[in-house]
């Protein structure tokens, strides 16, 4: 019993170990120069597509057993020789460009994973074959925009050019560009070699053009040489003499000047001791009238303060009274505004009782004339006539009327007197009774008679 607790003991040790040493060798590192690629489940990208692979380079993962599994990119730099013949230029003549590519795989973050998707699996040769077929492509799509001399002078630009298109390219695949060399470019109609010959024969021409140029400086170069030699000798001569007498006439010049200056010295020590003087007497003065302003400006600050003061307590002593007439202007217009408006609300309190007594009393007459509006009307027309016949009376009593005397000419030619038209014209230039009711907003009363065409109506 004890051996076979004992057995199985070990036999669970040695599976433990077993599995821990499985797990530890599912955890790959991934060599400098090489990249790891991990495919199978490896999770989802942002907008929530599956990832195909997980691309390490320089670092280690650990490959879960099962649902992942691992395999490496070769890093090593891939030569492919690309001759390219027969490509057509931008002035329409075909070269031929011998040239060589150096392309390996790239580590950008981007470009690694499309290795890792269109080259994993495939050979070298393949790798090869396939970047070929780009780079064709792309040569010949740059030379067709190009000119044979850009080309064959302005070999950076075309280099350029070159690495930037099929850079662009090889990125779509996976790949990086490292280098380009372009070995010589030829063509079959001999255009490139005419340029070379061009470009020696203007060498050879400036060369010679060169020479004899020299040749003239320096035959003028000699000729000027001795006319300065000449030149120089003849100046040294003159400048000795001019130099002899210059020196003798410093030394009178000298004397002069010394003379000159003792005088000028003992001139300045006059003027000197003068100016002095003079200057002394001027600060004198100039501190006394400093003194005479300071005074005058301490009066002048002190009066201006003296009035400051009394014009402040003015102006305080003036706001002071200008507040309390306002006050009491204030209270006084509230009074009499408050008396105003009780007075207005009396009026119209006297005028309201006044017109509610005469709507009563309008109400009254009504009931009384049994509700029929027009004889309460009539009422009360009857009840002012006498006072309408006064004053009607008083607006004629003063016209004094002693007799009236009508001449009268006869008959007229429609039969009736002048009388009788003067009479009548008067009295049709006088409106109709029922009319000027009609004006005022009333109506005549039916006792003073009604219209013909009404009455017939009526019947």
């Amino acid at each position: 019993m004890k051996q076979e607790i004992i057995f199985l003991i070990v036999a669970v040790t040695i599976i433990l170990v077993g599995f821990l040493a499985w797990v530890c060798s599912r955890y790959k590192k991934c060599p400098s120069d090489k990249i790891m690629v991990v495919y199978g489940s490896i999770g989802k990208n942002k907008d929530g597509t599956n990832r195909s692979a997980k691309c390490i380079h320089g670092g280690a993962e650990f490959v879960i057993p099962v649902f992942q599994s691992y395999a490496y990119l070769d890093l090593t730099p891939i030569s492919i020789q690309v001759d390219l013949k027969n490509a057509l230029s931008r002035q329409n003549i075909r070269i031929d460009v011998p040239s060589r590519f150096t392309v390996g795989i790239s580590t950008e973050p981007g470009v690694m994973q499309n290795a890792a998707e269109r080259l994993l699996g495939l050979q070298l040769s393949e790798i090869q074959e396939l970047s070929k077929d780009i780079i064709f492509g792309q040569l010949r799509l740059i030379i067709a925009t190009m000119d044979i001399e850009e080309i064959n002078t302005d070999r950076d630009k075309f280099l350029a050019a070159v690495s930037s298109n099929v850079e662009t390219e090889l990125k779509k695949i996976g790949l990086r560009l490292i280098n380009v060399n372009v070995t010589d470019i030829s063509d079959e109609s001999g255009y490139i070699a005419a340029l070379g010959k061009e470009a020696a024969a203007k060498a050879i021409n400036d060369a010679k053009k060169s020479v004899a140029e020299q040749d003239r400086d320096g035959s003028i170069g000699e000729a000027n040489a001795k006319m300065e030699q000449r030149i120089k000798v003849a100046e040294a001569d003159s400048v000795a003499i001019q130099g002899e007498n210059e020196a003798k006439m410093k030394i009178a010049m000298s004397e002069a000047t010394l003379k000159e200056k003792e005088a000028e010295a003992q001139k300045i020590a006059t003027a000197a001791e003068k100016i002095q003087a003079a200057k002394a007497l001027e600060e004198s003065y100039a501190a006394e009238m400093a003194a005479e302003i300071a005074r005058r400006n301490k009066e002048q600050a002190t009066l201006e303060a003296d009035i400051i003061v009394r014009a402040e307590a003015r102006k305080k002593e003036l706001e002071l009274e200008a507040e309390a007439k306002a006050e009491q202007l204030r209270r006084t217009a509230k009074g009499e505004a408050d008396a105003i408006y009780a007075k207005m609300e009396a009026e119209a309190r006297g005028a309201e009782e006044i017109l509610k007594k005469q709507a009563a009393g309008f109400a009254e007459i009504v009931s009384s004339a049994g509700g029929d509006a027009n004889a309460a009307l009539q009422l009360l027309i009857a009840d002012k006539l006498e006072e309408l016949m006064k004053v009607q009376v008083e607006a004629i009593k003063n016209i004094k009327i002693d007799k009236v005397t009508v001449w009268d000419g006869g008959q007229g030619a429609d039969g009736k007197t002048s009388t009788a038209n003067f009479i009548s014209g008067m009295m049709k230039a006088v409106p109709p009774l029922d009319e000027m009711f009609k004006m005022a907003g009333m109506q005549l009363p039916s006792y003073l008679g009604t219209k013909a065409e009404e009455a017939e109506k009526s019947e």
